[in-house]
């Protein structure tokens, strides 16, 4: 959250200056910058996809249940919970 702080407004204020405010170090900024997305934020998206089409395809009326229970048909593994995320995350 403050990385993405940071990289928000080093347009107007200096790189240090926002680190030492918010107390993170500037290596740890520009490693934050350079590091590829995780796993699991590949997989949201993945997942996250199937999951807006299936609300959709139903006319936005699918709760997580539903949705769960399309997203496999489609060959992907997961979990009631991580659908339930992805659409809160979606504001579905």
């Amino acid at each position: 959250m403050r990385f993405a702080f940071i990289a928000k407004h080093r347009g107007i204020w200096p790189v240090a200056w926002l680190c030492e405010a918010l107390d993170v170090s500037r290596s740890g900024f520009h490693a934050w910058l350079a590091r590829h997305p995780s796993q699991r934020t590949r997989d949201d998206e993945k997942i996250g996809t199937l999951v807006r089409a299936s609300f959709v395809g139903s006319d936005r009326t699918y709760g997580a249940r539903r949705v769960w229970r399309d997203v496999p048909a489609d060959g992907v593994d997961c979990g009631l919970h991580c659908i339930e995320r992805l659409m809160r995350a979606q504001a579905l």
